[in-house]
């Protein structure tokens, strides 16, 4: 018990999601290499396949590019100035509070995730993500341009709280490293207790789907437990079809990267009043289907 009230210090928090980053990564490309290959000796590895996984990696690197240039001091330097001057308390770095931050900043991700699909301007750069019409590891690397934008609003709360930046950031990143694993089609249902608590590639391929009963399903980071709890689970039943209802028939990686608010700009711009040009923006995508008041 001792051990767990052990203090950690920023440089080895920082230093743990540098291996994490690392690692996760070589190991995730190996895995997808072996995706490939099985895709090859099923002789379903099409160059459709191949375009799409070169795009998932181009719109990783433009996404990249935008967070670390354009958005990386907004997102710390908003996080250490709430921690400086406005934070309740002061949380020690320990592996109680490691693995508590973690816990919240899964919660704080399922509703930063919820409202990506909800709100059409988060929608615009989520989408990106959604909109490839298959599921393998290439997928979790398939990125919008403003997603480095959002999840700062829902994880301040936890810099609010106490908890040191550097901790609630290496929480962000073990929630989206764990799901990196999720997207693949090689993995099956995993036993019952497992899918009832944690989130699993089943449980993320339904998230994926365009399925009218899967649409808006299963939020959750690392664990399925909040989609249960609000409302928002839905089991692997039917067969999935990966994509958006509108699906973008491209692997152009320009398009693929900025076809969201390219569609958003469109759509504000048809408006004909004030509530549908508002609609567009911060209603769901499915506002766009419904007719204009005003026409």
């Amino acid at each position: 018990m001792e051990f767990l009230n052990q203090a950690i210090s920023e440089h080895q928090i920082y230093e743990w999601e540098i291996l994490l980053d690392d690692w996760i990564f070589l190991a995730m490309s190996a895995f997808l290499l072996f995706e490939l290959v099985r895709l090859a000796v099923d002789k379903a590895l099409t160059w459709d396949v191949m375009g799409d996984t070169v795009t998932n990696f181009v719109t990783l690197f433009a996404f990249i590019g935008i967070a670390f240039v354009l958005l990386g001091a907004f997102y710390v330097g908003t996080y250490y100035f709430i921690y400086e001057y406005y934070r309740l308390m002061t949380i020690p770095i320990t592996p109680w509070s490691v693995a508590l931050c973690v816990v919240l900043a899964d919660l704080a991700y399922y509703w930063e995730h919820r409202f990506t699909h909800r709100v059409g301007v988060a929608w615009a750069t989520h989408t990106v993500h959604h909109s490839s019409p298959y599921f393998n590891i290439s997928v979790a690397y398939r990125f919008g341009p403003l997603d480095g934008f959002f999840p700062v609003f829902f994880h301040v709360p936890l810099v609010l709280a106490g908890f040191n930046p550097i901790l609630v950031l290496f929480s962000e990143a073990v929630v989206q490293l764990y799901q990196t694993a999720l997207h693949t089609e090689v993995i099956g249902k995993l036993p019952r207790p497992v899918e009832a608590v944690m989130n699993t590639p089943s449980h993320h391929r339904v998230h994926h789907g365009s399925n009218p009963r899967y649409l808006d399903k299963n939020y959750g980071g690392i664990f399925i437990v909040w989609d249960r709890l609000f409302g928002t689970f839905e089991e692997e039943k039917e067969p999935v079809k990966y994509g958006i209802t509108n699906p973008l028939g491209t692997v152009n990686p320009f398009v693929v990267f900025f076809h969201g608010y390219a569609r958003l700009a469109r759509q504000v711009a048809s408006g004909r009043s004030a509530r549908a040009r508002l609609g567009y923006l911060l209603r769901g995508p499915e506002w766009a289907s419904e007719p204009d008041p005003a026409k």
